[in-house]
């Protein structure tokens, strides 16, 4: 009787043990939806991870790991299933992280998103990974823009979103070492990450040729963790570098050692927006307004004041270069000898 309690409880502890540590695999190349989602048996796609992940409701963390290859979302991968905590998190990461001695550029997972497009405002929109949950990390992935044209007419747009989280009570979304790229002719990224809620933090990533990079949206008017953006570079953006709302309490908002370089407006806020910001120790070059207001996708900007924004150690002058070689492996990161090399703003952390 004893025996068999003590081999009860241990094939419990297991259990707990294994839940706590969910993991699933996903390969576009050699996974399989029907299999069970290990390493040697991974799944095919994302939207299967999600669904197994959205059914299983013991607490406990979650780690996906996307491997290299191309991975085309043909629906919203929607994570609904809010069981985590800060440090038992939803972790949705590349096999082989860029500080990873056998990292390359090409061996990032390439997520492309193709969803239908929905009724959105102003036009309609493509979602690609919607985490509808507090404590998420998303790290290690590249981003493309949407297949769709981005102009439907003078009135309405076509906008791709890789990363949209719409929930303004969530909290704690870290996005980190993420390459979002696109062109505006052929692949638009409407904007690499927009997120309602709190403690959106935007680490080490870059931005190659986005409209804007990030929009820091609005949330319940509550009290949440502090949204950050640093160490991350912005190359290209044709509307804007940065976008921040009413939501976005400059008190609240960290925002140091990025670069911003080759871009429309530098800082864009929403139309009657108070807040006043700080930013610290970044590189902003090359562009044509410093500040701008935004209403909405079809908005343009005009220059407004800057007296929102206190900037401490920000150099105005001087040229960024991109490395555009494909065999280097800081391919879309800064080139050798370029301004800001010292702001360690890019993919790699180490």
């Amino acid at each position: 009787m004893i025996k068999s309690a003590t081999l009860g409880l241990l094939f419990c502890l297991m259990n707990l043990f294994w839940i706590k540590a969910e993991q699933l695999y996903v390969n576009p190349r050699t996974g399989n939806d029907i299999n069970s989602g290990t390493k040697i048996q991974p799944l095919k796609n994302l939207s299967e991870a999600a669904r197994r992940v959205n059914l299983n409701k013991e607490k406990g963390e979650t780690t996906i790991i996307l491997s290299e290859g191309i991975h085309i979302l043909t629906q919203t991968v929607l994570f609904n299933n809010d069981k985590y905590s800060f440090t038992n998190r939803l972790v949705i990461r590349a096999e082989i992280m860029p500080d990873d001695a056998d990292w390359a550029p090409n061996k990032m997972p390439v997520v492309i998103t193709a969803a239908p497009l929905e009724p959105g405002i102003g036009g309609e929109e493509a979602k690609g990974i919607q985490p509808e949950v507090s404590h998420v990390t998303i790290e290690g992935l590249r981003f493309t823009g949407s297949p769709d044209y981005t102009y439907l007419d003078s009135n309405n747009l076509r906008r791709s979103y890789p990363i949209w989280r719409d929930g303004k009570n969530l909290d704690d979304l870290l996005v980190t070492q993420c390459l979002f790229a696109g062109n505006v002719d052929v692949l638009p990224l409407h904007v690499g990450v927009i997120a309602n809620g709190y403690g959106l933090v935007i680490d080490h990533c870059v931005f190659f040729n986005c409209k804007i990079p990030v929009v820091f949206w609005k949330n319940d008017g509550k009290k949440g963790s502090r949204s950050v953006m640093r160490h991350s570079l912005v190359y290209g953006g044709y509307f804007c570098g940065v976008w921040t709302t009413q939501g976005t309490n400059g008190d609240d908002f960290d925002f140091h050692h990025n670069i911003i370089a080759n871009t429309s407006t530098i800082w864009i806020r929403e139309k009657g927006s108070t807040r006043k910001y700080k930013a610290s120790d970044c590189i902003f070059v090359n562009y044509n307004k410093l500040a701008g207001y935004g209403s909405g996708p079809l908005s343009d900007s005009d220059a407004t004041s800057t007296d929102f924004l206190e900037m401490k150690n920000v150099q105005t002058t001087g040229n960024v270069i991109i490395e555009k070689d494909q065999s280097k492996r800081n391919y879309l990161q800064l080139a050798e000898g370029s301004e800001g090399s010292k702001l360690n703003a890019g993919l790699f952390k180490k």
